[in-house]
């Protein structure tokens, strides 16, 4: 925040009387130095607006031979823009960008801008015709007078000149193609034209060109939104944006401040009262600006991939806007949740794995009823490991995928309460190999009705229950909520030996949650292009399940969370769940849901190397109800 200043007010007397003092004392009688007179410089003037009129008359006969540039830039003014990405708040979580730029109309800038930057860089802005030989002299004279230079004589309209059309070499030919362009610009243009075309393109410092870029990033607002105070900050940072970084030299630039008050209210844009309160009035600084990283770096990865594929070019300098459902408070929560389980699996093992490598795992929470999602965290740090998990990788889904085979049981006639048989059993496979699944804790409960054998995911159980029932309804169940991995035609399918990523396996759950209707995943509310077209990823949702199947199998799920495997998932308003755990307990999981939410949850190792005993219900299941307990 830059301080209240406690020194005097800003000054109100004539222009000259705000040009910055010069530390030099008074000239001795033995000086050689120059003391211009008012009659010198009435001489002075006389002869530039001479050469002014020779050279113009001169410059525009030979403008073939200068080789000028076409105004076509600036009639067709299309700077690269950055790429803005929003959370589900209207919040800005990310830009992507070669020139930091966003392009606002005057229309959609602070009241105060304009004349902010006008007293600071060109007083008669409206007056001239692109050049203005009395401020050119006045900074001549200024500069002589203090030995140094202090001032610089060129108009906005040079200035855009200089930024769009011509290159920034010091040499005399520069500068005669530079005075003519700016009176031809001035002549074709408006100047509101030519004010747009500048505020939108001046570099202010921290990578920030233009005012709205900048605005966000001093003050996180748009420079619609922009004070008096802070318009007046922003003014003083062409001239040098480094030497008066409101970041690095506060001091510094709140004296460029109070040089700009002055001329605002020499030239009658503001009183001298106000121009006593805002340098008497603290302004608070946006904190420095960090690239996304640990926080939303997963979730915003996914969305600048298909960005690009739906936008068909890059995002550096398409200038879109892009929305997303991002909820920001909740992914912060689950990537604490996330961190909170790998911790307590790591003391599991004392201290860490035999190979050294730590757990992994990916969460997922999406909204019931729409597939919003709202929060993806594919791995324990993103800037170490960028692979996103909750995407990308595809594991064994174990016994979260029993709930699609119950629900073809269902639809095959069969009741919750229907029996089975819980006993070992083995199967001749492929090649006469003998097959031979088995509960996780190897014991067996013989005859079982079907929910108790989904909420206590009997292995046994669920391999008979798919021999009756059949493997083609089950995958055609799990094909309509959205799963599109190859799943085994065969038996070991019922438990879950289909590798999943954990977007896909959680949005499929939708059907048990929303009353048997899927809802594809979406990352992106909208896109809207610099045109202002707008693009909205298309995702139809689709009834899978009947009502009455879905009501079912959301009663068999909650028993599972109350009574059975899911329990360490409990909170309330849940409204079911599944556990599930791979074979030698590589993969744990949890998915459940609320009438609001679905979530799920994956721990592993990259190698698939083994976690001992853990498990769904002792490793995923607290995952998932640390992120639901703050909801």
């Amino acid at each position: 925040m830059l301080p209240a200043k406690k020194t005097p007010a800003v000054k109100t007397s004539p222009a000259k009387s705000t040009a910055r003092p010069s530390t030099r004392k008074s000239p001795s009688k033995r000086s050689v130095r120059r003391v211009y007179t008012e009659k010198d410089i009435y001489v002075l003037l006389l002869i530039i607006v001479i050469l002014q009129a020779l050279l113009l008359g001169g410059a525009l006969r030979a403008r073939q031979s200068l080789h000028l540039p076409d105004l076509a830039a600036i009639a067709c003014y299309q700077p690269p823009q950055a790429t803005i990405i929003y959370d589900s708040d209207g919040r800005i979580v990310d830009r992507m960008f070669t020139e930091n730029r966003t392009v606002v109309p005057l229309s959609r800038m602070s009241k105060y801008l304009v004349p902010a930057f006008i007293a600071a860089e060109d007083g008669d802005f409206f007056e001239h015709d692109g050049l203005d030989f009395i401020s050119m002299l006045r900074a001549l004279i200024n500069n002589l007078q203090s030995g140094r230079r202090g001032q610089g004589g060129s108009t906005i309209t040079q200035q855009v000149t200089k930024l769009i059309l011509l290159t920034p070499e010091k040499t005399w030919n520069r500068k005669i193609r530079e005075a003519i362009l700016a009176t031809l610009i001035d002549r074709e243009f408006s100047k509101e034209d030519i004010l747009q075309i500048y505020l939108n393109q001046i570099y202010l410092g921290e990578g920030a060109f233009g005012v709205e870029a900048a605005a966000q990033i001093y003050f996180g607002k748009s420079a619609a939104r922009l004070t008096l105070g802070e318009c007046t900050l922003l003014a003083g940072l062409p001239q040098a944006p480094s030497r008066y970084s409101l970041f690095d030299h506060e001091a510094r630039a709140a004296e460029r401040q109070r040089y700009v008050l002055n001329r605002m209210t020499e030239n009658g844009y503001i009183t001298s009262e106000q121009a006593r309160e805002v340098w008497a009035t603290p302004v608070q600084l946006n904190l420095r600006p960090q690239l996304a990283g640990e926080e939303n770096g997963y979730y915003l990865d996914e969305v600048k991939k298909q960005a690009r594929e739906l936008i068909g070019g890059p995002l550096q300098t398409s200038g879109a806007r892009v929305y997303t459902w991002l909820d920001s408070a909740l992914q912060k929560r689950a990537l604490q949740a996330v961190a909170q389980g790998i911790a307590d699996v790591t003391v599991r093992a004392g201290g860490g794995s035999q190979t050294g490598k730590t757990p992994q795992a990916a969460l997922v929470a999406l909204e019931t009823k729409t597939g919003k999602v709202r929060a993806l965290v594919g791995g324990t740090s993103f800037s170490a490991s960028p692979f996103n998990r909750a995407i990308q990788a595809r594991r064994q889904a174990g016994s979260t995928f029993k709930p699609f085979l119950y629900a073809a049981a269902l639809e095959d006639g069969w009741q919750a309460d229907s029996s089975i048989l819980d006993a070992p059993l083995s199967i001749r496979g492929g090649g006469g190999r003998m097959w031979t699944p088995k509960n996780y804790n190897n014991k067996y409960m013989g005859e079982v009705t079907l929910l108790q054998a989904l909420t206590n995911s009997l292995n046994t159980a669920a391999v008979r229950l798919m021999g009756r029932v059949g493997w083609k309804k089950t995958v055609a169940i799990a094909t309509q909520a959205g799963i599109t991995a190859k799943m085994p035609h065969d038996l070991s399918l019922a438990l879950g030996a289909v590798d999943l990523s954990p977007l896909q396996l959680t949005s499929a759950y939708a059907i048990f949650a929303d009353d048997g209707i899927y809802h594809p995943p979406s990352l992106i509310s909208k896109i809207v292009l610099h045109d202002g077209r707008v693009i909205r990823p298309e995702g139809v949702a689709q009834r899978v399940l009947s009502q009455q199947i879905a009501t079912e199998m959301q009663g068999m799920l909650y028993n599972v969370v109350v009574n059975g495997t899911g329990r360490n998932a409990w909170v309330p308003g849940i409204l079911g769940g599944k556990t599930g755990t791979s074979d030698s307990s590589r993969d744990a999981w949890f998915v459940g849901f609320t009438n609001n939410m679905i979530a799920g949850v994956w721990v592993g190792y990259d190698n698939n190397q083994p976690m001992g005993h853990e498990s769904g219900g002792k490793t995923a299941a607290p995952v998932w109800r640390m992120l639901m307990e703050g909801n």
